[in-house]
């Protein structure tokens, strides 16, 4: 059976942000790569599901916030498999621990994590659970987390689609560059995510902020990176992503 290039296409991106286990029968016979970066955002929000109404569930049965945040967070992590964590620390090892752009590709492509990305992962996560358990004094906190997931996600394409792969023979460079249809297409699919969500939740005004927010994170992450080492990779991308999502939660706590 044939199947169609927008089911294969989405297939292929949430194996690739998530570990759930999907059917071999929804994948296309040729891989899509950067093709199926429009798809990314919502395979981000599905990422972020479970892990929101684990959120829901354990504040409903009485867990504060300093408890359920972080359980429904490591569950998080399970699902995508770190993937956007482990992305985070090479790039902030790399970007900030060398002058040259050759020695940050060679810290980055290093598994290994030194100061700098260790730093950026305790950082991050804190921001993103105290944001979380400020959100949820509002009730709307699950959903602003499936929110988040998409807004980073989106972002993530945008940071892919304007800059070059850093590396030609890298993993990233093998994938393709998203085109500016996809990429339109991710922050458009993004934007009715959050939309809707927040809409459900009462703060339309402070996501439209968050939103705003995220895309000015990324926005100067995707300079520095430039900056820095000319391009983008695998790194890089889930920096972007970790980042926006962080932002995006960040400031929404601040507005609400």
């Amino acid at each position: 059976m044939k199947i169609p290039p927008p089911i294969g296409q989405f297939a292929e991106a949430l194996a690739f942000l998530t570990r759930y286990p999907l059917p071999g029968l929804l994948f296309s016979a040729e891989p899509a790569g950067a093709r199926a970066a429009w798809a990314f955002p919502l395979a981000g929000g599905i990422a972020a599901a479970v892990p929101a109404l684990i959120l829901a569930g354990l504040m409903m049965a009485g867990a504060t916030p300093l408890l359920a945040v972080p359980v429904a967070l490591a569950v998080y992590v399970l699902i995508t498999g770190g993937l956007h964590q482990d992305g985070l620390a090479d790039a902030a090892d790399g970007l900030f621990g060398a002058r040259t752009k050759e020695r940050a590709l060679e810290i980055m492509k290093d598994s290994r994590i030194g100061s700098h990305g260790a730093l950026a992962l305790i950082f991050v996560t804190a921001i993103k659970a105290v944001s979380l358990a400020d959100i949820a004094a509002t009730g709307g906190a699950p959903l602003m987390f499936v929110a988040a997931a998409a807004a980073g996600r989106a972002v993530m394409v945008a940071h892919w689609h304007l800059l070059p792969p850093a590396r030609p023979d890298g993993a990233a460079a093998s994938l393709g560059r998203p085109g500016i249809r996809p990429m339109a297409v991710a922050i458009l699919t993004a934007l009715v995510i959050v939309a809707g969500l927040a809409g459900a939740a009462g703060l339309i005004g402070p996501a439209l902020g968050a939103s705003l927010c995220a895309a000015a994170i990324a926005a100067a992450f995707t300079w520095f990176a430039r900056r820095k080492i000319e391009g983008h990779t695998g790194d890089t991308l889930g920096a972007t992503a970790e980042l926006g999502e962080t932002a995006f939660l960040a400031a929404l706590a601040i507005l609400i």
